[in-house]
């Protein structure tokens, strides 16, 4: 019996403490690994890239393009008109969601280095979504843009070996672009 009420006199006081520390600030609720792990999950999602987060096939392409027009500087004109025109035919989007798309991939994009050195992350979270005819359609349309400039070639054909290389790895059946 004294075992079983030191034991309990043991555990009242621990209780007492914790609570005489949360009333003074101190939280011991940062100790427990799985608030640990959430917190750091929510940290890595708020303060990553988010070009590492786009799933849709659609939009990955569109980064690509974006990406294969921008890898020897910055877009020319005509590699604008093409990449929207391939927006609005291949995509099927209106005029004024391509002009979205082409924004929204150009200012995620940026410079294009994450892109260019990390093609396989950027990827990877859209890659068991790809079918084999969008993969097809992505490459072929990569190097559509590719075409409209003859400057930095190996520059392009090295990043579409590489973007053609990851792609063609995991491919659902066939679909449409959405």
């Amino acid at each position: 019996m004294h075992i079983i009420l030191g034991a309990l006199g043991s555990i009242v006081t621990i209780l007492w403490l914790l609570h005489r520390l949360a009333e003074m600030g101190i939280d011991l609720g940062g100790l427990n690994p799985w608030l640990w792990q959430r917190r750091r999950n929510w940290r890595k999602k708020y303060e990553g890239n988010p070009i590492f987060s786009v799933d849709s096939p659609m939009e990955v392409t569109g980064l690509l393009l974006v990406a294969t027009a921008k890898i020897d500087g910055e877009m020319s004109v005509e590699e604008k008109k093409e990449i929207l025109e391939i927006f609005e035919q291949e995509f099927e989007l209106s005029k004024r969601d391509a002009a979205g798309l082409l924004i929204s991939t150009t200012h995620l994009l940026g410079q294009g280095d994450e892109m260019r050195d990390q093609l396989e992350a950027v990827l990877t979270p859209s890659l068991e979504k790809f079918t084999h005819e969008q993969a097809d359609s992505a490459v072929s349309l990569m190097e559509r843009v590719a075409a409209i400039s003859n400057l930095s070639q190996e520059l392009k054909v090295s990043f579409i070996a590489e973007a053609s290389r990851v792609l063609k790895k995991d491919q659902q059946p066939a679909g449409r672009w959405q």
